[in-house]
C-alpha cells in the first residue's frame, strides 16, 4: 500500500499525519531539527535551506500560536511567507477549497501549510495536486479537525527525547480531553512508533474515545492510580468551548478530579516532565505552581517546536 506521505523514493513528500509514518523518518525529522538547535536551546539558527521558495499558511480556522510558529520556521529557512486567512475571504465568496488551491499554485507556491476544521482537508488536498500533476507543491498539516496534528506530535517527541534521551524504558501519561485532541491522537501514534513500552491515557469516561486499548493505551478514569511512576505527563487543553453540557460538570470540578496539582505530581517519578501543548487554562487542567515549576518544560516546548517545523519543511523542499 502506497503511504500518501512519501514519494516513490520513500522520501517525505507530504507531512499529514504520524499514523503509519515509518520510525527512520521520524528519527530523521527529529535529528534534522536537532542540527537547528544552537548549544543553548534557547536558539534557533538561520538557515539559507528554502531561500527562494514560497509557503503559503492557509489558516482555515484560527491559531496564533501554531501560524507564527510555522511562519518563524520558515523565515528562519529563508522562506518567503505568505499568510492567508482564508475563512473571511474565499470561502466566504462560495469558492471551493480545491479552486483556491488551484489559484494559489498557479502563483508559484512551493508549500502549504494547512490548518482546517474538517479533518482529512490536507489528505484531499495533497491527492488533488498528484492529481492535477502539481507533484511539486508539498503540503503540511497543521491540525485537521479531531484528526491530527503532526508536527505538534514531533515537537512533543522532540522534547521527550531531549530530556529523556531514550524512548524504550518510558511510561508516558496523556490527560484530560483526549477525545476531542488531535494532539493526543498524534502523540499516541508518535510513542509508539518510537517504541515507549506504555503509553496510557487519563480522564473521565465521557472524554476518552472509543478504541485507545487497540492503539496499545492504558485507560485509567483516576488521575492518582494513573499517574504512579510516571516518566511524562502531557497535559491536554480542556477545550473550554466544548466544556458545558453533558460532557462535564464544571471547570472547578474538572480541576479536583484531574487537574495537576504538585500534589499529584508527586505521584510520577521525581524526574517526571510535564508538557502541555498551550495555551493553558492555569486552575483547570493544571496548577500555576506547577506550570512555572521546575518540572515544566512548557517553554522549551515552543522553541523546539520552530525547530522541528525547520526539519519538516526543509526535508519537504529537499524531495
Amino acid at each position: 500500500m502506497h503511504n500518501p506521505q512519501l514519494n516513490r523514493h520513500g522520501e517525505l513528500q507530504h507531512l499529514l499525519t504520524l499514523e503509519g509514518l515509518p520510525k527512520a523518518i521520524i528519527n530523521r525529522i527529529l535529528d534534522t531539527a536537532a542540527s537547528f538547535v544552537s548549544v543553548s536551546d534557547r536558539e534557533v539558527k538561520k538557515v539559507p535551506l528554502m531561500r527562494g521558495k514560497s509557503v503559503f499558511n492557509l489558516f482555515f480556522e484560527n491559531s496564533t500560536r501554531t501560524r507564527t510558529t510555522f511562519e518563524i520556521a520558515s523565515k528562519r529557512l529563508s522562506a518567503d511567507v505568505i499568510n492567508l486567512n482564508i475563512s473571511a475571504s474565499s470561502t466566504a465568496k462560495g469558492e471551493s477549497l480545491l479552486d483556491t488551491i488551484d489559484n494559489l499554485a498557479a502563483m508559484h507556491a512551493d508549500m502549504f501549510v494547512v490548518r482546517h476544521a474538517q479533518s482529512g482537508a490536507p489528505y484531499l488536498i495533497a491527492r488533488h495536486l498528484t492529481a492535477t500533476g502539481q507533484d511539486h507543491v508539498h503540503v503540511v498539516n497543521a491540525g485537521d479537525g479531531r484528526h491530527a496534528h503532526p508536527t505538534q506530535g514531533l515537537l512533543d517527541m522532540y522534547t521527550i527525547r531531549h530530556y529523556k534521551k531514550d524512548f524504550s524504558n518510558l511510561t508516558v501519561a496523556i490527560v484530560g480531553d483526549i477525545l476531542h485532541s488531535r494532539v493526543a491522537r498524534s502523540d499516541i501514534h508518535g510513542l509508539t512508533t518510537l517504541g515507549v513500552p506504555e503509553v496510557r491515557a487519563i480522564g473521565p469516561r465521557t472524554l476518552l474515545p472509543g478504541g485507545l486499548e487497540q492503539m496499545g493505551v492504558r485507560v485509567f478514569t483516576d488521575m492518582n492510580e494513573g499517574l504512579k511512576d510516571v516518566d511524562v505527563i502531557i497535559m491536554l487543553r480542556l477545550q473550554n468551548e466544548r466544556m458545558t453540557g453533558a460532557l462535564l460538570p464544571s471547570a472547578q470540578e474538572y480541576f479536583k478530579s484531574y487537574g495537576l496539582t504538585p500534589e499529584r505530581l508527586a505521584l510520577a517519578q521525581p524526574d517526571a516532565i510535564v508538557m502541555h501543548p498551550g495555551p493553558m487554562n492555569r486552575g483547570v487542567e493544571i496548577d500555576s505552581a506547577v506550570a512555572d515549576g521546575a518540572q515544566a518544560v512548557i517553554l522549551p516546548q515552543v522553541t523546539f517546536g520552530i525547530a522541528v517545523r525547520m526539519a519538516v519543511m526543509s526535508m519537504l523542499a529537499a524531495a
